[in-house]
């Protein structure tokens, strides 16, 4: 397995093994099959830490990604026949329970969105701009479909995005 998953805090049980393998899943989807990455799951202390550090933003989020390599990289590194180490996701699994209890998903679907949604920004993947944030939506379920999860936000766009807490 290409994907390392390292659990830094135990307030919630968290099967690693399985978020490690519908990541592999993920990558594959995008055509990175045999890629690394690294899936670190922590604390809301943990997270608000790096957010602070990296994005000037004192508070806890879902989930922050760090990307190895730059956005024109990417279809590169897609056709090479080694698989690179494609960077990080984090993922605060304190912010995604509460985003699961207001989605009523449970805290592993809520995981797997994160994870879809960090591993998008480490393949470059952005939300800044309209048309930016339609792609990613697309992919987003896209990648669900993939890895068979029920996409817990299609009652509307508008209303998803009223409801997620640790959205940025």
């Amino acid at each position: 397995m290409s994907v390392s998953v390292r659990i830094t805090t135990r307030s919630r049980p968290v099967r690693a093994r399985r978020i490690a393998q519908r990541t592999d899943r993920l990558l594959a989807a995008t055509g990175f099959d045999g890629a690394e990455l690294a899936v670190s799951l922590v604390g809301d202390h943990a997270i608000r830490s790096l957010n602070r550090v990296y994005r000037g933003k004192d508070r806890a989020t879902d989930v922050l990604s760090f990307p190895l390599f730059e956005r024109e990289e990417i279809p590169q590194l897609r056709r090479r026949k080694a698989r690179p180490l494609l960077g990080d996701v984090v993922v605060s699994i304190d912010t995604a329970q509460r985003q699961a209890q207001a989605y009523d998903a449970s805290l592993e679907q809520e995981l797997e969105r994160l994870l879809i949604h960090g591993v998008l920004h480490v393949l470059g993947h952005d939300h800044e701009f309209p048309e930016e944030a339609r792609f990613m939506r697309r992919e987003e379920r896209r990648l669900a479909r993939m890895i068979g999860l029920p996409w817990p936000y299609q009652v509307g766009e508008e209303r998803s995005r009223r409801r997620t807490p640790g959205r940025d």
